[in-house]
């Protein structure tokens, strides 16, 4: 079913079922984030976040080019501040295709649909090497920094294809990959792929991740 969201893009992707801070200071998302908190239930609080492909989260000109493919998100936590920003706490419900955006508001709406993934088994040698690959990545990573994830991997398959893809330190186009694959089992094998060439090129160049060598910092918003 096609439904409107208030729309808050990203120069990052926001993953299902895990949750990400950010910090509201332009005029749009603040706009954005008082018109949520307007609505009564505090469950039904929800916007909707695809990544950047093109462009900037802020500035005049701002996204240039959009993914089609993002993340339903619920508003969690909310701080205000004397200057009128806020820091707030969401977290990633579901995947929804972005239709059309629309900007003559005081803050972007999507139209979008669901874009729920199906239910399917995940072979048992898929989870294995899931699991193998990124406690190998978390040993090599020890020595150089803190743990990407800490506690226990998720068993359910599902939650654990999201968990990897949030954890694993790639590029924007590689987790948007990640977040459009078509079910459980093809993201845990892609981002076996991914995060087995991350050790490769760890091996290269020991101190750090090798994505970090070409990556900046991107702007909340």
């Amino acid at each position: 079913m096609s439904e409107q969201l208030p729309m808050f893009p990203l120069g990052s992707v926001l993953f299902p079922g895990l949750s990400v801070p950010l910090r509201v200071f332009e005029d749009r998302y603040r706009a954005l984030v008082h018109h949520l908190l307007r609505v009564e239930d505090p469950a039904e609080r929800f916007f909707g976040s695809v990544g950047i492909r093109e462009g900037y989260e802020v500035g005049e000109h701002g996204a240039q080019s959009l993914f089609r493919v993002g993340c339903k998100v619920l508003l969690t936590e909310v701080e205000s501040h004397a200057d009128g920003t806020f820091d707030v706490v969401a977290v990633g419900v579901s995947r929804i295709q972005l239709d059309r955006l629309d900007t003559s508001g005081p803050f972007p709406v999507g139209h979008v649909t669901e874009r729920p993934e199906p239910e399917g088994h995940v072979p048992d040698d898929v989870l294995e090497r899931a699991r193998a690959v990124f406690t190998a990545y978390r040993q090599v990573l020890a020595d150089i920094r803190a743990d990407p994830y800490e506690g226990t991997l998720p068993r359910d398959p599902g939650y654990l294809s999201w968990t990897l893809a949030a954890c694993a330190p790639l590029p924007l186009h590689e987790r948007q990959a990640l977040l459009e694959a078509d079910d459980a089992s093809e993201r845990l094998t892609l981002v076996t792929s991914l995060l087995r060439s991350e050790l490769r090129a760890m091996n290269v160049i020991p101190s750090l991740p090798a994505t970090e060598v070409a990556r900046t910092r991107w702007s909340p918003n």
